[in-house]
């Protein structure tokens, strides 16, 4: 079972940025899925942006229409980190952010039931 901690939300301006990171520890696998989702208060969570590794090989990411030009998905090898940039900041994007895991590459858009594994969560506030 790998283990999730996300961090970098915060409050920030219309406009503005943030990067979310989620660092994983526990187990290792030579391919997987990493997702973005958010939920916002009273609304089910939805997705955001997910990218698949095999190794040192990236796949292409897939962004919800919402955030499309506006976030990207990467990582550092060097830190099991997988980090969220999110720029163009909107009131919308308001929401608790969560990363999901899973041990295989996924293709498409992924559902929240895809992921085993979920951290605890980072609140970002847009404000107008």
């Amino acid at each position: 079972q790998v283990q999730l901690v996300e961090s970098g939300g915060g409050l920030v301006q219309t406009g503005g940025s943030l990067r979310l990171s989620c660092t994983a520890s526990g187990s290792t696998f030579s391919q997987y899925t990493m997702g973005w989702f958010r939920q916002a208060p009273g609304k089910e969570r939805e997705f955001v942006a997910a990218r698949a590794w095999t190794g040192a090989f990236a796949y292409n990411a897939v962004y919800a229409d919402s955030v499309k030009d506006r976030f990207t998905v990467f990582r550092d090898n060097a830190k099991s980190t997988i980090y969220l940039q999110m720029n163009s900041l909107k009131p919308e994007d308001t929401a608790v952010y969560y990363c999901g895991a899973t041990p295989a590459v996924v293709y498409g858009i992924p559902k929240v039931s895809t992921f085993g594994s979920w951290g605890q969560g980072t609140q970002v506030t847009v404000s107008s």
